[in-house]
């Protein structure tokens, strides 16, 4: 039995069919070589990649609190509680009291933290200009566009409670 959050499979268009598996084998292959590069640029730092999406989320940001850092990772608060706690035992982020309310746990980069945020961040920089000169300009200025909107409707799907597993 399929979850309920599913959409139906729309099965009748084989254009439609095509292009959907077209996109899941490129982004596939994209997600594990993308995973790949950046686990090399960035254990090097003695940090895993997931410390390093959640000091990015920290460094782009005023600070955040547990539960919205949990959100914006796509982790369960224990889980992102769990990287938190190896990055302020690094060094890299203090927990300090949210201005707004006392109770709460505002979650910050140390300067060290966004020392090493910028500095992994300059190489995967590097990594991607070396990447988009072999692209055309109209390419290079569509495809972050692209990319971005791609990962929207993804973002929203999951937002929605959409689920991927199903039972049969």
């Amino acid at each position: 039995m399929s979850s309920p959050a599913l959409l139906p499979i729309l099965t009748s268009d084989p254009d439609l069919e095509r292009d959907a598996e077209a996109l899941y084998d490129s982004v596939s292959e994209l997600v594990r070589v993308y995973q790949s590069l950046d686990r090399d640029r960035i254990c090097c730092h003695d940090i895993s990649i997931t410390q390093c999406n959640a000091l990015e989320a920290l460094a782009r940001r005023d600070g955040l609190t547990l539960g919205e850092l949990a959100a914006h990772l796509y982790l369960d608060k224990s889980t992102a509680s769990r990287v938190v706690d190896a990055l302020q035992r690094k060094g890299y982020v203090d927990r300090t009291t949210h201005p707004d309310d006392g109770r709460a746990v505002l979650l910050v980069t140390t300067a060290h933290g966004k020392e090493l945020y910028q500095s992994i961040r300059k190489g995967l920089l590097a990594d991607e200009q070396r990447l988009l000169a072999g692209f055309d300009p109209e390419i290079r200025q569509v495809l972050p566009q692209l990319i971005a909107r791609l990962a929207r409707a993804v973002a929203s799907r999951l937002g929605n409670g959409e689920s991927c597993c199903t039972t049969d």
